[in-house]
């Protein structure tokens, strides 16, 4: 896409990943993405902040003026898709030099082999001049890795918040336009990077509120000309209320977990509790992961395979461990042909999850009237510890 300009001097240089539907082969991409970069033009210096993934190199290079110098490119984080193109920029711009946090030095050294003496630490609440305008740091560690930062140009209130905020949304949109979307995208971004760090997030947004912003500019999707906005939003995420939901992953092999899964769904919802149910089978784990955001109970349905989870539930298990969501409760169902230890396995998979287990049913074979009645007591025993903590939906 065309540079467009966001403020005097300021542009965007966004290269759209329309296709891309998969990141780090791991977390899907439904609406794509884009890298956005940032040209900061003072009246004696001028900026790059962060640069591209290396597969649209050519998007990003093609909008840089080769006859105009560039004398800095901030990296606000080390990953290849917002730094990847530095040491291609760092050669056509010979007098450029590299601005990064101090923990930041030796992963530009060793992910992407910057040389040292192109690259300048900048120390938290440091700025440097441009003339006329002023790039300051703010060091926002674990937003997602412990070298990111943030630049924010108190001339223009423009915050350039790289990962923080971000969403991956293909758009020709400058700013946001559809809210839904992007509020969705944003908590999907959130739900699968930042949650296991939201409580440092929480201070991280205490330095940036201090700050006069009238623009967020993220490193992936839409600015935010509503700052206000997407800094509620991070809020509420992160703060520790819970709503009344449940979150209930499953797969079935043979229709048995399915029958106990159904069953407690119609169960939970009759005592008022909201459920997200996702077939692992064919589930997208954004979903689960936005939904595990707001949740205060996990449960967990799963077939057994040679006497353990089903390797689905298994990596959902792992995944819910790893984001360590706000939940408060979990329970355990499922069923199995001749034996299992799927309830002692599926525990031993999530330490990081500080729940009270509210109750296990393994049924062998095919559901029983004795198997509804102990769903049916698993969830008034879920619905109970709700009202106790007076959740909402």
């Amino acid at each position: 896409m065309h540079a467009k300009e966001i403020r005097n001097g300021i542009k965007v240089l966004a290269s759209v990943h329309w296709e891309r539907r998969l990141f780090d082969a791991l977390i899907p991409l439904p609406d794509g993405t884009s890298y956005n970069a940032y040209l900061v033009e003072g009246s004696e210096a001028t900026a790059l902040i962060d640069s591209t993934d290396p597969e649209l190199r050519d998007e990003l290079i093609g909008e840089l003026d080769p006859g105009k110098p560039i004398d800095y490119v901030v990296s606000h984080h080390g990953e290849q898709d917002h730094s990847g193109v530095i040491p291609e920029i760092l050669e056509r711009y010979p007098g450029a030099t590299v601005l990064c946090s101090s923990k930041a030095r030796e992963l530009l050294m060793t992910h992407l082999h910057l040389p040292e003496d192109r690259i300048r630490v900048v120390d938290d609440g440091e700025s440097v001049s441009l003339g006329d305008k002023t790039l300051t740091f703010v060091y926002t560690p674990w937003v997602h890795w412990p070298e990111t930062m943030v630049t924010y140009v108190p001339e223009a209130k423009v915050l350039f918040s790289c990962d923080f905020f971000g969403s991956h949304v293909a758009t020709t949109d400058t700013y946001v336009v559809d809210r839904g979307r992007v509020y969705e995208a944003a908590k999907r971004y959130y739900a699968e990077i930042m949650m296991p760090f939201r409580r440092v997030i929480q201070n991280n947004l205490d330095k940036v509120d201090g700050l006069d912003i009238d623009l967020i500019a993220p490193s992936h999707g839409p600015i935010y000309d509503d700052p206000g906005f997407i800094v509620d939003a991070y809020r509420d995420w992160v703060a520790p209320s819970m709503k009344n939901e449940v979150v209930l992953p499953y797969v079935s092999m043979h229709g048995s977990t399915y029958r106990m899964a159904m069953h407690l769904v119609d169960a939970l919802s009759r005592r008022g509790v909201t459920v997200h149910a996702f077939d692992l089978a064919v589930t997208d784990i954004g979903k689960l992961a936005i939904a595990l955001v707001d949740a205060a109970t996990l449960i967990v349905g799963t077939p057994t395979v040679h006497v353990g989870p089903h390797p689905a539930v298994y990596q959902a298990a792992h995944l819910a461990n790893l984001l360590r969501p706000k939940l408060r409760h979990a329970a355990i169902i499922g069923s199995y042909g001749w034996n299992s230890r799927a309830v002692e396995q599926i525990s031993s998979l999530i330490p990081n999850l500080n729940v009270t287990v509210l109750g296990t049913v393994l049924q062998k074979g095919m559901p029983t009237d004795d198997t509804f009645a102990e769903l049916d007591r698993i969830a008034d025993a879920v619905a109970e510890a709700h009202r106790a903590e007076a959740l909402v939906a």
